[in-house]
């Protein structure tokens, strides 16, 4: 994670309330900085408590913002304020389907899952295999049955359950030229592109 000073792995020590109290401190830093407009992604990351999708090791600093390491190639949970980013500039809402390429820890698909509402679909893929059963261990555990999580390759999308409202890439941006291909010429939607090699450089693209 270059650029980025990773905090040492260590025990986990934090109390649920102190990681509440940490959760609330960090809605209201993300409301003062803009991040947040949206009560739906507001109450989505109010809800869904951040540490418990983070490593053993790093989970005392599940609200830092600095990308922390996941099971699996070079994989990372993205930082607090990255999520915002990509549900507000989606206008992600009720009832959307949605595509996640990127699975990650399964934190962002929850924090979807909150805002798309039982009227809606989340979708998310994931490459790497380690790095898909960490999530799909997280998101069982925190309930979240519901969500399709589909083993494979990002760049060949999911054509099974398209088309999508919102799609949302997190992982390589060599996916995107075949997203786009398969999912986005025939209908109007917004996708956002986003990665960490160059420190949460953003790219918005909208038909």
């Amino acid at each position: 994670m270059q650029g980025w000073i990773v905090p040492p792995p260590k025990k986990p020590t934090k109390s649920i309330e102190e990681f509440r109290k940490e959760r609330e401190e960090k809605m209201k830093w993300l409301i003062r900085h803009g991040y947040i407009r949206s009560e739906l992604i507001r109450n989505a990351m109010l809800r869904v408590q951040r540490e418990d999708f983070i490593p053993h090791d790093y989970r005392d600093y599940a609200y830092l913002e600095v990308p922390l390491p996941l099971p699996g190639e070079e994989a990372t949970i993205s930082c607090p304020h990255s999520y915002p980013l990509f549900y507000e500039h989606l206008g992600l809402h009720k009832g959307h389907k949605f595509l996640e390429v990127g699975l990650g820890s399964g934190y962002g698909a929850a924090l979807a899952r909150e805002i798309v509402g039982p009227d809606g679909l989340v979708v998310s893929i994931e490459i790497d295999p380690l790095t898909f059963e960490f999530a799909r261990k997280n998101l069982e555990k925190e309930g979240y049955n519901d969500i399709v999580l589909v083993k494979g390759d990002g760049s060949l999308g999911y054509q099974e359950m398209s088309p999508y409202d919102r799609i949302c890439i997190t992982a390589s941006l060599s996916v995107i030229s075949s997203i786009t291909e398969i999912h986005l010429l025939s209908i109007g939607i917004t996708l956002f592109i986003s990665y960490q090699m160059l420190r949460d450089l953003d790219h918005i693209i909208q038909s």
